[in-house]
């Protein structure tokens, strides 16, 4: 999920890239045409690269149960944007001695180790090209995972989602390290190990939080090592040179308040009431997301993520947003005057921070908040702890309650999207029965379906578009030179979502084309469960997402089952698609964040069989009050609200592993998608009927 969609104003139409953006497009169906290899899943596995895995070598006495990966080296990595799917070359090792000439910078900064994290300056899960850094020195391209490299060794940890696309995209320079796995240390740990004896290990303050290096710093002088250094000079993009790719500029839209319900000027008033609770200063924001909720405005910075590279400080007395001001239009400017909000260059927030701090009287005890995300450098900048209090965002607990008019919005834009999946099913069922179809025209296809629905702007992530063997790889992304062509007689596993003016959407179905298996049909239907028993809990205000993960997997636990990834993400409005701090799974930051009445999250267990199969069900959901006979100790109780309107596959359910509750459950929830969505489909016969078919009751 790190590719890029573009778009021109708030209708999504195609715009040229610029020429300085190192940017190469294609036409996504004459090139994968030309250099997808047309074969089936198992044929994929047959014909990879050699792969191999086994045992580090290890000095004594440390672990010993880590696994490294060796595959012929990739010069590129395709990125596919939202719109037509052109394909973007994004640089990953384009050339041999990249570590080499890392460890030569290292030297001359006196660091012994020295840390690549995947995120950007402002934490970003997702992250434009030019911020890559992660997968430029490894050519490892998951949306998740930490380098770490000695003057002798490199290591990349990651979680499972990615192990095995890290297997095959790392060579034999590296070391994985499969956080989570039992006896494989984190990499804040092997950093440590590796530090001992007063090695120095190096970050740049800009790419990792003030809290995770603080507790880095910990543990490296706990295990002998010297100190945790900020490297300002990123060394990274040392090596990088002249072929980084230039930070994007793109234009920044202000949103309709139709779609966000609340004007940023009330936003602010909320904000000046927690800091005066808090005997606070002033609030400096730095998440993306954030900044785009907080003065509802929407760019395209970031892949997938309708944001913009800025910074912001709200104070008791003043709204400023630190952007390239070239990036808003007319009617941003005039917006953000209306607002009272004043605009400062984005270079500028360091400087002007460091002269904050320097104009508060030196009685005052306040402080100045800042997320527990944000960067160590912006920590720095102003002071310190003396004058720093981190805490969980203000602004994203704020955004991930959602309003009446957002709430409006998630409903909507999921009927139109579940319109144009409901199609996107048919055109492929209909079509596999008379032609080969690779993954990538296929997911090509479900593109241009949704592009013809109201108030569509681009993807929410890169489509994952996955058959057979394919399908058990969590994150799975088809290559033009290595995809494969859609088995019917395989599983079909098609994970997506889109970016509406009105609402973000992500939703995986499971289908079967052909005749599946027993224990496809088993485990398909014991996900089903486990999504159907998350959908209909009733659990008291206050309850967690953290309590709530056993409620998926309770049905697979049963067998024996399990799956390595979470249960639930927040999702936003018309922005990021995985929206923190709410979730449901085993992470213990789920349980510090009670869910609440307008939050929306996702419902997405799965099981996986590597080699052979992968299921995933997600629908998105909303939670909601509900009426109970009882209310002990005068708490609310809570329930969600389903708003995803796609049918489960009729051919990979076991009925006989239902119970009649079930059963009913799903009939209900069918004929509320036949009802909503119906109307989608005047011209498109085999659409309806696949609907009908579909949605029939069991």
């Amino acid at each position: 999920m790190l590719e890029k969609w573009l778009f021109s104003g708030m209708h999504g139409s195609l715009r040229k890239p610029s020429a300085t953006s190192l940017v190469y497009s294609f036409s996504t169906r004459l090139y994968s045409l030309a250099f997808c290899t047309a074969h089936t899943s198992s044929d994929l596995y047959k014909s990879s690269p050699l792969i191999r895995s086994g045992p580090a070598l290890a000095p004594a006495g440390s672990r010993s149960q880590l696994t490294y990966s060796t595959i012929a080296p990739k010069s590129t990595v395709k990125f596919w944007t939202a719109k037509r799917r052109s394909s973007t070359m994004v640089q990953t090792s384009t050339r041999p001695g990249v570590l080499k000439e890392l460890r030569e910078y290292m030297t001359a900064h006196d660091i012994d180790i020295y840390i690549v994290p995947s995120e950007d300056s402002h934490s970003s899960e997702y992250i434009a090209p030019c911020d890559a850094r992660r997968a430029f020195i490894s050519g490892f391209t998951g949306s998740a995972g930490c380098v770490v490299v000695t003057l002798e060794k490199a290591a990349l940890a990651t979680d499972g989602r990615y192990f095995n696309q890290a297997t095959k995209q790392l060579n034999n320079e590296w070391l994985l390290l499969k956080q989570g796995m039992q006896d494989v240390p984190t990499w804040q740990e092997w950093t440590a190990e590796q530090s001992e004896g007063g090695k120095v290990v190096g970050v740049d303050p800009n790419l990792i939080s003030a809290a995770d290096a603080r507790k880095l710093a910990e543990k490296i002088k706990k295990r002998g090592g010297k100190d945790l250094v900020a490297v300002d000079k990123n060394l990274v993009d040392l090596v990088w040179g002249r072929d980084r790719p230039a930070r994007p500029q793109e234009p920044v839209k202000v949103l309709d308040q139709v779609y966000h319900g609340k004007p940023s000027r009330d936003k602010f008033e909320d904000i000046r009431r927690d800091l005066e609770k808090k005997k606070s200063d002033g609030l400096i924001v730095s998440a993306l997301d954030d900044i785009a909720w907080l003065f509802n405005l929407r760019g395209n910075d970031i892949p997938y993520n309708p944001v913009f590279f800025s910074y912001a400080a709200i104070t008791p007395t003043s709204a400023i947003l630190y952007i390239n001001s070239s990036k808003l239009s007319s009617d941003c400017k005039t917006y953000l005057t209306e607002n009272g909000v004043s605009v400062r260059p984005y270079e500028k927030i360091f400087e002007d921070m460091q002269s904050l701090v320097q104009n508060v009287p030196t009685e005052n005890t306040r402080k100045f908040i800042i997320s527990n995300k944000a960067s160590w450098a912006l920590k720095r900048s102003l002071g310190g702890d003396t004058n720093v209090e981190e805490l969980r965002s203000l602004v994203g607990d704020a955004k991930t309650v959602k309003n009446e008019a957002e709430l409006k919005g998630m409903r909507a834009c999921h009927i139109r999207d579940g319109a144009a999946l409901i199609e996107y099913f048919a055109w492929l069922e209909h079509e596999l029965q008379k032609r080969e179809i690779n993954e990538i025209e296929a997911a090509d296809e479900l593109e241009r379906l949704r592009q013809k629905q109201d108030l569509y702007v681009g993807l929410s992530f890169d489509t994952i578009s996955s058959t057979g063997a394919n399908a058990a790889v969590i994150h799975y992304k088809a290559e033009p030179d290595n995809c494969s062509i859609i088995d019917p007689n395989q599983v079909y596993l098609c994970d997506s979502g889109a970016q509406y003016q009105d609402g973000t959407t992500d939703t995986t179905r499971t289908l079967h084309f052909g005749n599946p298996s027993e224990m496809e049909k088993k485990a398909y239907t014991l996900v089903l469960k486990g999504n159907i028993a998350l959908d209909v809990a009733t659990f008291p205000k206050g309850t967690s997402g953290f309590a709530l993960d056993t409620l998926a997997r309770q049905f697979l636990w049963k067998e024996g089952l399990d799956y390595r990834h979470g249960t639930g993400h927040g999702v936003g409005s018309y922005l990021n698609v995985h929206e923190g701090p709410i979730g449901i799974g085993t992470r213990i930051q789920f349980s510090e964040v009670p869910l609440a009445p307008g939050n929306v999250i996702s419902n997405e267990p799965g099981y996986y069989e590597d080699g052979s199969f992968g299921i995933r069900i997600e629908n998105v959901i909303m939670v909601k009050e509900v009426e109970t006979a009882h209310k002990f100790g005068d708490k609310p109780y809570l329930g969600f609200e389903h708003v995803t309107m796609v049918p489960y596959c009729r051919k990979l359910i076991d009925e006989s592993l239902l119970t009649e509750e079930e059963k009913g459950w799903i009939n209900d929830y069918h004929k509320d998608i036949y009802n909503k969505t119906n109307g989608y489909f005047p011209t498109s016969s085999i659409a309806l009927a696949w609907l009908e078919r579909e949605t029939r009751p069991i």
